[in-house]
């Protein structure tokens, strides 16, 4: 690992870790690098490599290594990605439930001090108005990120903002709002989502490596992308990142259903760059069970990353290797 400490890791975002002076060298995390570097520079090109359906594993260990470099320098991560800030704070999600318990929860989330709801939608859209009515009654100034998951069509997510005009409500981004394949439609829900409403839209699903960001800057198909550790792995967001930022776009950063090892690390990423818009980083809060100690502490919205160095945050095991 002392190997690894002696080369230039700064900036970290505009970067393929020195992959030159790693094929040259024999520890093996370097080798690690080395070779996921191909694999994902394969996938982009169409070739699919060994971890082509293994992002999540891939991003765990590029996770793991990045974390040893950070740990073998005595810094934590934020600082590791570039030292803006050590504390983000994230906005949190409402499911698709009745009007009821949307309310219940939006209520709740209020007193805990989230001021932005992120609102999942598109399974019916009479329905998800309804749910919208019911918040705004509870948490009248909270801002809204609708998140429909490819559930619209283009006509019914423009339909859903001239209905949320009427109720006098304007998102603050609109998220994934047709097919992840539907470019035309992406398009067609931006043009019309800014020029009417000065709504930002965000492609996730659609954005799933390299490729698919060029395809969105230069087709001006979307005015946000959500980067996600566990879709793109940490070296393929890293790339991601670093085009948007040349290209003017704006980022958020999100997650699976994560635990606090994962999401710290986005944690760590997104406090240390600086460069996110939209922060959603909230599954861990929604877990039944935290099988972590350590890493950031959390109060309401806001992580606080407190650690010394690295990540900061463990597995909590039982003598069985379970959860404790």
């Amino acid at each position: 690992m002392m190997m690894i400490v002696n080369m230039d890791i700064t900036p970290l975002y505009n970067m393929q870790f020195e992959i030159s002076s790693f094929r040259t060298r024999t520890n093996r995390s370097g080798l690690w690098f080395w070779h996921m570097w191909h694999w994902q520079k394969n996938e982009q090109l169409g070739c699919p490599g060994i971890c082509g359906s293994y992002l999540q594993a891939r991003a765990g260990v590029e996770m793991a290594v990045i974390d040893a470099v950070a740990n073998s320098i005595r810094i934590p991560l934020w600082r590791l990605f570039g030292g803006a800030s050590n504390s983000v704070t994230t906005d949190i999600t409402i499911p698709i439930v009745t009007p009821n318990e949307a309310a219940q929860l939006a209520a709740k989330y209020r007193g805990q001090g989230f001021q932005t709801l992120k609102l999942k939608v598109g399974k019916n859209l009479n329905s998800d108005m309804e749910v919208l009515k019911a918040i705004r009654l509870v948490h009248p100034d909270c801002s809204f990120i609708l998140d429909a998951n490819e559930g619209y069509t283009s006509k019914q997510a423009i339909e859903v903002l001239d209905r949320l005009n009427e109720m006098g409500v304007t998102p603050v981004l609109f998220e994934q709002p047709v097919h992840r394949d539907d470019w035309e439609g992406l398009r067609d829900v931006s043009v019309a989502a800014m020029e009417r409403y000065r709504v930002a839209v965000a492609a996730d699903e659609s954005c799933r490596s390299l490729l698919d960001a060029q395809k969105i800057i230069h087709g001006n198909l979307a005015h946000v992308i959500n980067i996600k550790l566990a879709k793109m792995g940490v070296l393929g967001a890293l790339e991601v990142i670093d085009a948007a930022r040349k290209a003017g776009i704006a980022l958020m950063i999100g997650g699976m259903v994560e635990t606090r090892i994962a999401m710290g690390f986005a944690g760590h990423l997104a406090a240390g760059l600086g460069c996110f818009s939209f922060i959603d980083l909230d599954t861990p809060l929604l877990l039944s069970e935290d099988p972590v100690y350590g890493g950031y502490e959390a109060s309401g919205p806001l992580y606080k990353f407190t650690n010394a160095r690295g990540h900061g945050g463990f597995l909590h095991l039982d003598n069985n290797n379970g959860w404790k």
